[in-house]
């Protein structure tokens, strides 16, 4: 079969007066995975997230990454280590230290954390979860005093929404982010307990000593006193906290003192799993709920898992980090879903000079990048905007899988059997670059039609991890030509494809090799993707194009091919 699909496209190319010309159909194959690669780096350069302030500041104390040498053990089964003191203590840098990166935000303000965060750690022989929470906060206070304190806004990013509910959504916001914090310290073997040395010992903190000694004394609980940079001056900073009832073990959380005797006292208290066969996991993939703020995202997750796994609220910017959470579909499938930060236009972040939203947005780019699948989540009532098309742009560059979730369907009045199917086309209208995605209705606040993103996203990751034979790709393509054939120049010179191979998957990226590449305007290779879209499919996934110009070759005495040169390859993807 081989050798007939290496002649049958030369042999319809070549006139007649001509000598057919033979290929290497392997070094083809060797030739195109090596094109791939060289696309896949090119692309890396040019996808790169530009150094904006922000996230300059974010990388200027930037900790080294460790190197995972742990196991294959699941997530879900390893025993969990929980982070709690009130705000701005530096809790969120600890679980950088720990976890190894700047997974978690670190802006020198209060209330940056609000949803609980996940990350791997190990120390020694020993592995497990770390979970950063939100500032457990005080009821002493007022409730002035902690929107202060948070520095929560009842304007900004609220426009449209009446009075009495956003003062509502505010007024709960505290309590919000402690139930977070308390859901992740039930969870946990093993609390740290952090406090900070600088600011010395305060009220809130003898709230939460109590509050941990009353409910939670059944569990490990550990006092950190952190931000001790110093070792001798630590001692006597750490000092007074003994009035909490624990044992103080001063730490800095930026340059890493004291971390280890912390670490050491942590996992003596944990119970050390073996790893087995029935442990390894398979391949999970991922899904990246993304859009502009207040869209649905976080309700939409929430839906999905059945808890209120991160904080729903119409105050704009309420998700910072990127939250993955574990899920399994009914039919058994697993996939790790990632609720992500509201992303506004550059300029409208650049303006509101928050460093905090500016590295939101960053973690939402990033959760794109390592992703499998996205969710570009829209409002049902709301126009598509500029921004929806930027993040769609995104999306595509980077080679996810896409669906496109129309949320809040509820809201769209005098719906009928048309509505669904005008909408659709304003929606394509608008978001061309996408014109592939599937379209999933739903209100994810009231639960409904949400599982059929599921159902959507399983199916796109099924497409986009999909592989055509040689043979029937080549028979598509050649099919395509031959309905219609590439232009011909001014000079007569007219485009020939010679062979064509699938080099990779996620997402399906095929290497033309043609007599020039320059000959194949851009209007034919969108021909040839569309070609290839309506005879092999490929809903839900981008498709890449590579063009590479031929070998010239020659032949020694023994009539072996020899190769010559090389023309330049072509990287554009179409």
């Amino acid at each position: 079969m081989r050798s007939l699909m290496r002649k049958s496209l030369l042999e319809e190319e070549w006139s007649p007066d001509e000598e057919p010309e033979r290929f290497d159909v392997q070094e083809f194959e060797r030739e195109a995975k090596q094109v791939v690669k060289d696309f896949s780096v090119s692309l890396s350069r040019e996808l790169r997230i530009e150094d904006d302030v922000s996230n300059q500041k974010e990388t200027r104390g930037k900790q080294k990454r460790r190197t995972n040498t742990g196991s294959n053990i699941p997530d879900h089964l390893l025993p969990r280590v929980a982070i709690v003191g009130r705000p701005n203590v530096g809790k969120s840098a600890l679980f950088n230290r720990l976890v190894g990166g700047n997974k978690a935000i670190v802006v020198d303000e209060p209330g940056v954390t609000r949803d609980r965060l996940y990350g791997r750690s190990y120390w020694g022989d020993y592995e497990f979860m770390v979970v950063d929470t939100g500032g457990v906060l005080t009821i002493s206070k007022s409730q002035d005093d902690v929107m202060e304190e948070l520095a929560i806004s009842t304007t900004i990013g609220m426009e449209g929404i009446p009075l009495a509910s956003r003062e509502a959504a505010v007024a709960r916001m505290p309590s919000m982010v402690e139930r977070q914090a308390t859901v992740a310290v039930e969870e946990s073997s093993v609390i740290i307990f952090l406090v900070d040395g600088q600011a010395g010992l305060t009220a809130a903190d003898i709230e939460i000593g109590d509050w941990l000694r009353k409910n939670y004394s059944h569990k490990s609980i550990f006092l950190a006193v952190n931000k001790c940079e110093s070792p001798r001056k630590g001692l006597m900073q750490a000092s007074e906290f003994w009035a909490l009832g624990y044992s103080p073990i001063p730490i800095s959380a930026i340059s890493g003192s004291g971390t280890g005797e912390l670490l050491d006292s942590v996992c003596s208290q944990l119970k050390k799993l073996e790893e087995t066969e029935n442990h390894i996991e398979e391949y999970v993939p991922a899904i990246a709920i993304v859009g502009r703020p207040n869209v649905g995202k976080s309700s939409i997750l929430n839906s999905l898992v059945g808890e209120d796994r991160t904080i729903v609220s119409p105050i704009s910017g309420t998700t910072r980090d990127a939250i993955d959470t574990e899920f399994t579909g009914s039919d058994g499938q697993k996939f790790r879903l990632i609720d992500t930060a509201g992303i506004r236009k550059r300029a409208a972040v650049a303006s509101s000079g928050s460093t905090t939203e500016a590295l939101s947005v960053n973690r939402a780019f990033r959760a794109v990048r390592r992703s499998d699948v996205v969710a570009l989540v829209i409002e049902a009532m709301a126009c598509i905007t500029e921004q929806d098309f930027k993040i769609a742009e995104r999306i595509e560059k980077e080679g996810k899988g896409c669906l496109i979730v129309v949320n809040k369907w509820d809201t769209i009045p005098n719906k009928n059997q048309q509505t669904a199917m005008h909408y659709e086309e304003d929606v394509r209208g608008k978001l061309r670059i996408l014109n592939w995605a599937p379209i999933v209705y739903s209100t994810a606040i009231q639960g409904h039609s949400v599982e059929k993103i599921i159902v959507a996203a399983s199916m796109v990751e099924k497409e986009r991890s999909r592989r055509l034979s040689t043979a029937i790709l080549n028979q598509v393509v050649r099919e395509a030509v031959a309905f219609k054939a590439p232009p011909r120049t001014r000079g007569g010179k007219r485009g020939r494809v010679y062979y064509c191979t699938q080099a990779a998957i996620r997402p399906p990226t095929f290497v033309f090799f043609v007599n020039d590449s320059k000959l194949f305007p851009e209007t034919y290779r969108r021909y040839m993707e569309k070609q290839l879209r309506s005879s092999a499919g490929f809903t839900g996934t981008p498709i890449r194009l590579l063009w590479r110009s031929r070998r010239k070759v020659e032949k020694d005495e023994d009539g072996l091919l020899l190769r010559k040169q090389m023309k330049r390859p072509q990287y554009r993807q179409s």
